[in-house]
């Protein structure tokens, strides 16, 4: 079916939804979003699907906790160079990623983003953070299951922070104001430890959702927020089967695929396979979110691909249909406009309780 007819069927079985509903009830179709009416009915390639609820571990967690979780996100003090912080290689400023083909953990100095430099380099792109709260797997092997394990393990990574947990723990221990909030943030154990502190990152990073994006809008009912180019866009989103992994509403999945990345080296990084050892995940790596990934180049798991355009190309190369530059311009719009939401990004504190200088990112 092309995208036209397949955008008709779409239109139709929309009318249809609200011919069937009455109007005395055209509210159950679609509760109106911000700019739309009652029983607006968005037309979309895929089954309307509503943003999922956090999860347990998200709701009704302390505001201390929270703020807690962001200073330490912020602090350089848990790193073995007393320079380098979770936010070096996560930043507001990169799309809570850092503008780096793969990132660059200690003894580089202050300075973050695109213009960093220095010896210990990681093997993988940072992944951004967006909607870390609603996954079941982390990281581009999916090798942690919950935030919390997965906040310590840049401590522990000798090309990141490169120090100990028990010995970060030791230092929070011996700065009052740190001493005091983890006190608040955890009444009922108001010591400062190791648990405490993959729990405060825990929390604050959950708090990084992206629901607010034109998309989220037009599903919403405010239909007019999309133009003829969104909507086609969408529709050929969904027509050349980009939908399958980069799934609506969240655009990702818990989904492992080899994409035949240029300079991917199975050798230096079997990806999935280093955590399931099976042979079959060989160069296979995470489904990231395409939320906010106008901002988040360079790309995939090596970030091989510089350019958001570049790797709608490549997606379309390895997907086995015919392909042109329109499908390319329609999807990197639908993408690039449709799919960027910032409003929950790091508001980075002016400075931290270790009082170390935070790390400095320059624009491009």
């Amino acid at each position: 079916m092309t995208p036209a007819l397949r955008k008709t069927e779409a239109v139709l079985v929309a009318l249809l939804s609200v011919l069937s509903v009455g109007c005395g009830d055209a509210n159950t179709v679609a509760e109106g979003g911000a700019g739309g009416g009652a029983g607006v009915v968005p037309v979309l390639p895929w089954p309307l699907e509503e943003f999922p609820a956090l999860p347990s571990e998200a709701v009704d967690v302390p505001e201390e906790r929270i703020e807690l979780g962001r200073l330490l996100f912020s602090d350089p003090v848990l790193s073995i160079d007393d320079q380098t912080a979770c936010v070096t290689c996560h930043s507001e400023f990169w799309g809570m990623s850092d503008a780096l083909a793969v990132g660059i953990g200690h003894d580089a100095g202050l300075v973050a983003g695109p213009d960093r430099e220095g010896p210990n380099i990681s093997r993988r792109n940072s992944l951004a953070l967006f909607n870390l709260a609603f996954r079941e797997t982390l990281l581009w092997d999916g090798r942690a299951t919950t935030l919390e394990e997965q906040a310590i393990m840049p401590l522990l990574a000798r090309e990141e922070m490169n120090i100990d947990p028990e010995v970060a723990v030791e230092r929070l221990a011996r700065i009052p104001e740190y001493v005091e909030r983890f006190a608040v943030a955890f009444p009922e154990d108001p010591t400062v430890t190791v648990d405490h502190l993959a729990s405060a990152l825990a929390a604050f990073e959950r708090t990084l959702v992206s629901d607010r994006s034109l998309y989220d809008t037009y599903v919403a009912g405010a239909v007019e927020v999309f133009d003829d180019e969104l909507i086609d866009g969408m529709f050929r989103f969904a027509e050349m089967g980009c939908d399958g992994c980069h799934t609506p509403p969240l655009f990702e999945s818990e989904t492992f695929h080899d994409r035949n990345v240029p300079g991917s080296d199975d050798a230096n990084d079997p990806g999935r396979a280093e955590e399931t050892e099976r042979f079959e995940d060989i160069g296979k790596f995470r489904t990231p979110t395409l939320r906010n990934a106008f901002v988040t180049e360079p790309y995939f798991h090596n970030g091989a691909v510089n350019g958001l355009r570049d790797a709608v190309e490549h997606e379309l190369s390895q997907s086995g249909l015919e392909y042109d530059e329109e499908d390319v311009r329609l999807i990197l719009a639908f993408v690039d406009r449709a799919l960027r939401d910032t409003s929950r990004a790091l508001q980075r504190p002016r400075s931290v309780p270790s009082g170390l200088p935070l790390p400095l990112d320059r624009e491009r």
